[in-house]
């Protein structure tokens, strides 16, 4: 076991919410958005202490909605030695376990409190990905079955886990996922060397999607089949924003998954790649804006513009990139698009064309002044758009 004495007498000093501290911060995490701490007062004893304790994550859910949630693992001590990894085994840093029962009720406590309205929970590797698995799996199931728990849970797949624990884990969370970490075998390679990319990252993702097809939703968490997520380690090893791409689009084809996530990589000390530059955090920016493009916006792969190294442009976005290669010099009536075409236009976003939509029914649309109180950023869409079969005058760029 690579577990380090100081570490079990580190673990054995220390209480139940000193070690979800060691387990919660500077955890990776590919949902982060702003990391603050709740405010909620509802008179709970030495809630202050909490509120400083445990730093959270406004998360998006999947049904579009923000709350504070709080990352965490089941053991931070880990037997892989992930190159870019701060809790590679061998590295000297804080650990700390706890146990399925220990867990649970923390989370419970923190509930309470108000400092979290739900939990992600993922491990480090320890005893190997099903013997990790079992133990993640158990803790949700106090949560739910013991402790009646009914906030949103994310449930880490482990690489290697069997179908049967994947089953398990998806009648119990609200979303899982799977580290893919590359967009193939080369680069999982020299991240993770001790992950196959196939068999133990790619295999679960497929599995997934196989349960929401097999077995009934009903047999889900409140009656339906958890979404799917993965992660990318971005700007580490090479990969390009094409390989990475073009496999979350084959991903959301094939099995459905709901979001990729781009965590954007900065070097660890005492790790292999402690001397590689950090990524440009514009080309985790321009990842998510294609991703969404592809997700919510009908864009086809085909139609992401990259440079010739296979990367996006980090100076325009690639929606504004698509629309002056393609509208520029073929402009969209407004007053006949339909839905499809309108949320390619810059500028115009789902909702918005959902207004100019139901405007329409009633109105031609002959100026900007209209698509600005719609709510359209003008700016941006003026130099795409027909209104009424004239091109609105617009600012042309300087540069």
């Amino acid at each position: 076991m690579l577990v380090k004495e100081k570490h079990l007498f580190y673990n054995s000093v220390m209480d139940v919410l000193d070690k979800l501290k060691v387990l919660s911060l500077n955890m990776p995490f590919e949902a982060a958005e702003d990391v603050t701490c709740i405010s909620d007062p509802q008179g709970n004893e030495n809630l202050d202490t909490l509120k400083e304790r445990f730093p959270v994550t406004h998360a998006h859910l999947p049904n579009g909605k923000t709350i504070p949630l709080l990352k965490t693992m089941q053991t931070s001590v880990c037997e892989n030695d992930c190159n870019y990894c701060c809790f590679r085994s061998g590295r000297d840093t804080p650990r700390a376990s706890l146990t399925p029962d220990e867990l649970a009720s923390a989370v419970v406590k923190l509930s309470k409190a108000g400092v979290a309205k739900g939990v992600f929970l993922s491990s480090g590797i320890i005893g190997g990905g099903i013997r990790t698995q079992d133990r993640i799996i158990a803790t949700a199931e106090i949560l739910r079955e013991k402790y009646h728990y009914q906030d949103y849970i994310h449930l880490k797949i482990m690489p290697g886990a069997e179908k049967d624990q994947i089953f398990r884990a998806m009648q119990l969370a609200d979303r899982v996922s799977i580290n893919l970490e590359g967009p193939n075998e080369s680069s999982v390679n020299r991240l993770a060397p001790h992950k196959l990319f196939l068999k133990d990252l790619l295999t679960p993702l497929q599995t997934i999607e196989e349960i929401r097809r097999e077995y009934p939703s009903h047999l889900g968490w409140k009656h339906s089949w958890p979404s799917s997520a993965t992660q990318f380690v971005v700007g580490a090893v090479n990969e390009s924003d094409l390989d990475l791409l073009h496999l979350t689009y084959q991903l959301q084809s094939a099995f459905r998954l709901k979001r990729a996530y781009f965590s954007g990589f900065t070097p660890v000390i005492n790790t292999p790649l402690e001397n590689r530059p950090r990524s440009n955090p514009w080309r985790q920016h321009r990842l998510y804006q294609a991703f969404f493009l592809l997700r919510d916006y009908h864009f086809n792969f085909e139609e992401m513009v990259f440079n010739a190294s296979g990367n996006l442009d980090l100076e325009k976005d690639p929606k504004l990139l698509w629309a002056e290669q393609n509208l520029l010099y073929q402009p969209v009536e407004i007053n006949q698009a339909d839905y499809q075409q309108l949320i390619k236009i810059p500028g115009i976003g789902a909702v918005s064309a959902q207004k100019i939509c139901v405007f329409r029914k009633h109105h031609k649309i002959r100026d900007l002044s209209t698509l600005h109180n719609i709510g359209i950023s003008t700016s941006r869409a003026s130099k795409f758009i027909l209104l009424d079969g004239h091109r609105p005058s617009y600012q042309p760029e300087l540069f």
